[in-house]
């Protein structure tokens, strides 16, 4: 099992990054999403309130307003599952606070090889891994720093990044695709 930094530490991370903080998210759906008002509220309406005042979007805007760039990569099913479709309206508001999210076809995204493994990568010095149970809970965030696994996650960063589509044309994809 591998060590998990606290909460405290994880949240640091996206304060003191120097450049660029970037995550692959692989999952199906999250717990902690469908656990949420905002999730219940998506499934009654279909609708994503804005939420730019929310801690993320604030600090993104804080973090992106130093020239700082906040991004990631989201791999989606054909067709998306309702919580993909949930994380895809709800970056919405992510993207207008200046974080840039993209998504890729999991079809796409197993061709490049690219790992069922989420993470956070920040300025290509280290990586938080995060750790799911099999319902999809978070369990914590592992530090990683070694050089040779930092090169693997900058490899997955660039393939990825380099074929993901952005927001609003993936949305396009999906609706015309149901």
């Amino acid at each position: 099992m591998p060590e998990f930094i606290d909460d405290a530490t994880f949240g640091a991370y996206f304060e003191t990054f120097e450049h660029t903080a970037w995550r692959l998210e692989t999952r199906r759906g999250y717990g902690s999403d469908r656990a949420g008002e905002k999730y219940r509220r998506y499934l009654e309406t279909g609708d994503v309130p804005d939420d730019l005042h929310r801690p993320w979007c604030v600090n993104v805007r804080a973090q992106t307003a130093q020239g700082k760039r906040i991004e990631r990569v989201r791999i989606v099913d054909s067709p998306p599952t309702q919580e993909q479709l949930f994380l895809l309206a709800s970056a919405a508001s992510n993207n207008a606070a200046g974080e840039d999210i993209r998504n890729l076809w999991r079809a796409d995204a197993e061709k490049l090889l690219l790992p069922a493994e989420d993470f956070w990568l920040f300025d290509s010095r280290r990586a938080l891994v995060l750790h799911f149970d099999d319902a999809d809970g978070y369990l914590g965030a592992e530090l990683v720093e070694d050089p040779a696994r930092i090169v693997r996650f900058c490899q997955i960063r660039d393939a990825a990044w380099h074929h993901a589509i952005r927001r609003n044309e993936f949305a396009t994809q999906v609706a015309s695709s149901v």
